[in-house]
């Protein structure tokens, strides 16, 4: 079984060795890191690793936490599997098929960002692309598009889904190709967004809508 973990490392040389040390003291194997953001209080990564059969996941708290100064932000389990989860492999492949842009960013965002699920939407709602995975959004309101920039959505807002808060699914959008047209990522269980990630979906967001756009002009 494979889960995903948020840390907090201090800006301290051999920290990440540290975590690797005591990550693999209680049975964890580090199968991908991610640094999601650079800060003066520090990096946030994303670990993602496997336990042995039985292993228990509480384990993987104690241990990185028994490293001073690092902190779990978040632990869930993580079915990321092969999926993308470069924003530079999302590029390639936006270059390599360029008709398929606005598909290809929706069935990758998931993997991008280590989420759950991603919907390209318009109001109404219409769902004009779904992931596997993508909760049905009949009947609901969207009362955020039009959408000028990307940005990290309430998960208590209420327009979310009862079943959406009750599982802590954390949401951001970015407009693409317009503002009333917008990529909704959500992340079941967490962790929140940071501002360096709704910051790489309104980037991505913006080269999917002129990729998409150069291939219709050809």
């Amino acid at each position: 079984m494979s889960y995903l973990l948020r840390l907090v490392l201090p800006d301290r040389p051999g920290m990440l060795g540290a975590v690797a040390t005591a990550l693999g003291g209680a049975g964890g194997d580090i199968l991908s890191l991610d640094v999601v953001e650079r800060g003066p209080d520090g990096a946030v990564d994303d670990v993602v690793v496997a336990l042995p059969p039985g292993g228990l996941p509480d384990a993987l708290i104690t241990s990185a936490q028994s490293v001073p100064g690092v902190v779990v932000e978040s632990l869930r389990p993580y079915y990321g599997g092969s999926d993308l989860h470069r924003d530079l492999e999302l590029v390639e492949a936006l270059a390599a098929d360029a008709d398929s842009a606005f598909a290809l960013l929706v069935s990758h965002a998931p993997g991008v960002f280590r989420a759950g699920w991603a919907l390209l939407l318009e109001a109404g709602p219409t769902v004009l692309h779904a992931s596997a995975g993508a909760p049905d959004v009949a009947g609901i309101d969207l009362p955020w598009l039009p959408l000028a920039s990307a940005c990290r959505l309430e998960p208590g807002d209420a327009w979310v889904p009862e079943s959406w808060d009750l599982i802590g699914t954390e949401l951001v959008a970015a407009p693409v190709g317009g503002p009333h047209r917008a990529v909704l990522v959500g992340r079941p269980g967490g962790p929140r967004f940071r501002g360096s990630e709704v910051l790489r979906l309104g980037h991505l967001a913006g080269i999917t809508a002129t990729v998409a756009a150069a291939a219709l002009s050809l």
